[in-house]
Formats: structure tokens, sequence, C-alpha cells
């Protein structure tokens, strides 16, 4: 009985102390079984979703590098360019996250020989001179052929821009193919990991629920 009593008049104030409360085996056990229970539910559905983000990558990297139709030139075009580093792809269509990666390489060493190593972005300020030159010599009344020369630089100008800006957005669609393909490859190895310590923790579990089954008869 846990009671203060009151104090009254020619009686002794007296207290009982409650008892503490006791934490048996059992009982931690049951918390154990209960929480191995749940992060068990709670890996197995961490696993499936990582699985389905690995497959739904995959897909999607395939699907959209078919579609392109890129392949590799021949073993002798790229020895010819002197592209070794590629001869493992020699002629092989581009449908994974390492090809679009390799392929990417490989535009890349072809835009940096269109405009000395300008990008689409640089020869912008360079293209727009070279109309101004045109529209000036025009303005002042040059010959034709002053005109005809100006306006032939404008148009290698022009058109070294617009290949760059071609390759460079293929480079980096192929690139975000292949980031996406490593996103899914990370995905793949997070869901087995998370299986894996799913089907540890289900083993622990069990351990524990065939622990509390010995323990019942003493707690009885």
């Amino acid at each position: 009985m846990s009671t203060i009593e009151q104090r009254l008049p020619g009686v002794a104030q007296t207290t009982a102390i409650d008892k503490p409360v006791v934490l048996t085996r059992r009982t931690i056990d049951t918390v154990l079984v209960a929480s191995g229970a749940v992060l068990t539910a709670a890996l197995l559905v961490a696993g499936a979703l990582l699985t389905w983000g690995a497959s739904f990558s995959a897909d999607y990297v395939d699907d959209e590098l078919s579609s392109q139709n890129i392949s590799f030139p021949s073993a002798e075009a790229l020895e010819a360019e002197g592209r070794t580093d590629l001869l493992k792809y020699a002629g092989e269509a581009v449908n994974t996250g390492p090809e679009a990666e390799a392929y990417a390489s490989y535009i890349d060493g072809h835009l940096e020989g269109i405009a000395d190593g300008l990008t689409y972005a640089d020869l912008g300020a360079v293209e727009r001179e070279a109309k101004a030159a045109v529209q000036a010599a025009i303005d002042d009344g040059a010959d034709e052929a002053t005109v005809a020369e100006l306006q032939a630089e404008a148009a290698r100008i022009t058109g070294q821009r617009d290949t760059l800006f071609k390759g460079e957005t293929l480079r980096g669609l192929l690139l975000s193919a292949f980031a996406w393909s490593t996103v899914g490859q990370i995905a793949g190895y997070a869901a087995i990991g998370a299986f894996v310590a799913a089907a540890v923790m289900f083993v622990l579990v069990l351990l524990g629920i065939r622990h509390q089954r010995k323990l019942a008869p003493a707690a009885k």
C-alpha cells in the first residue's frame, strides 16, 4: 500500500515507500523482439523501394539510350583518331551508363578541335562581333568581295557554334544517363544491404522469441 496518512491530532505520521518497478528479463525481451520486428519490416520496405528505384533507373537509361541509335566507330577508326582508350567499345551500341560516359568522352574530343577549345558560350561574343562587322561593312559601303568575305567568316563561326551546341547537348544528355545509371547502381547495392540487414534482424527476432519461450515457465 502506497499512501501518506494525514497528520491527525495525537497520531504520528507514517509513510509507506513504494515498491520499485522491477523490469524483468521477459519484458526486456518483449521490447527487443517488437523493436526488431518493426526494424525488419522497415528494412524490407526500404529494400523493396531501392530495388524498384534501381530497376527504374536501369530501364530508363536503356530506353533513352537505345532510342538514340548511337554506336561507337570501328576499332580502325578509333585507332586512327588516337582513341585507343575506347577500343573495348568499338562497334558497340550505346545503351548502358558506362558506354554513355565513354561516348561523351569521344564527343568531347571532337568538340575540342572545332573552335580551338572554345565552347558554345565562348563563341557567343565572337559570333556577335562577326555579324556586327558584316553590318558595319555594308553600312560603310564596302565592296562586295569584302562583304562576302566577312559574311563567310560570320557563317563559319555560326556553323561552329551550332555544331558545338548540338555536341554539348548530346554530351550532356549522355552524362545525365550515366549519372542515372550510377544512382541506380548505388540503389541496387543499398537494396542488397537492406535485405541482408533485414535477414539478420529476422534471425535475431526469432532468437528473441525462442528465448522468451524458455523464460515463460520461470515467469509462472
